[in-house]
């Protein structure tokens, strides 16, 4: 299929911008358009208008700031998947990284779109609740912070207001404790996640601090398991896994039932990941 017919505009700045998504109500912002170009060409979106940010200069670096890393929202996947910054800080996300689409689409794709688009299936909105990060939305009335618990507020929606932009997203940089897993399970690599897992805590000592497990395709928005999480900073699996507080949705890949079979599954990998030691 082909898209409904679009007018083009190229903003140069934050504030043109803006005052372009005021101008017209319908548009959508275009950055990779890996998800975008998709859901044109189906007829799932019909803007008006299409605006090119891609030409913002500014918002396309990463960035170590005041103990946290900046990752501006035209950061590319496969500069984030080069970058030493985010292996050294953002150990997370690098090991997410390999698993989002295959190399063109990491080539094209931004790391601020796969947030604002907020696929539930998607590794980065998962990875962005696991640490506890934060996105930085540009509007009419300037900047404001919002928490990566506040922004994702349901299917495919967020806490942006209509006039807003992400330019940004931060992450606590990792310490000598900070514990990192991530396993994902898919038809093929590359492919959306049935289910996948995103997940953070603290060691040192026996067992694990602060544990935070963010599952995605397992519900409309990543879901933590805060039962699972208080299990697993005892030490023992089984119980987190027993105590999995998660209800996924059938769709097309799978059953709730298997989602949640899944899930106690990658639940077990992660946790032999955040029991290792930082290299």
């Amino acid at each position: 299929m082909k898209p409904a017919p679009f007018a083009y505009k190229k903003a140069r700045t934050l504030d043109e911008a803006v005052a372009l998504l005021g101008e017209h109500k319908d548009a959508r912002l275009l950055a990779g358009g890996q998800s975008l170009i998709a859901t044109l060409n189906m007829r799932l979106s019909s803007p008006s208008v299409l605006i090119d940010i891609n030409g913002i200069g500014g918002i396309d670096k990463i960035e170590e700031r005041n103990g946290a890393v900046e990752i501006g929202a035209l950061v590319r996947h496969v500069q984030a998947e080069r970058s030493g910054v985010i292996a050294r800080l953002a150990p997370l996300i690098a090991r997410a990284m390999p698993h989002i689409g295959h190399a063109a689409i990491r080539n094209r794709g931004t790391l601020g779109g796969s947030i604002a688009f907020a696929d539930p299936a998607a590794e980065l909105p998962a990875c962005l609740m696991a640490l506890d990060g934060e996105v930085e939305a540009t509007g009419p009335k300037g900047k404001r912070t919002i928490k990566a618990a506040d922004f994702f507020t349901g299917l495919f929606e967020t806490a942006l207001g209509p006039q807003e932009i992400l330019t940004a997203i931060r992450l606590p940089a990792a310490t000598k404790d900070t514990r990192v897993g991530f396993a994902e399970l898919a038809r093929r690599h590359g492919d959306y996640a049935i289910a996948g897992l995103a997940a953070s805590a603290r060691g040192g000592g026996k067992g694990l601090k602060d544990v935070r497990l963010s599952f995605f395709g397992a519900g409309d928005t990543p879901s933590r398991a805060r039962k699972a999480e208080a299990a697993l900073e005892s030490g023992d699996v089984d119980a987190a896994v027993a105590a999995l507080d998660l209800q996924p949705h059938d769709d097309v890949q799978a059953t709730g039932a298997v989602k949640k079979h899944l899930a106690g599954v990658l639940l077990r990998r992660v946790a032999k990941q955040l029991m290792e030691p930082r290299p």
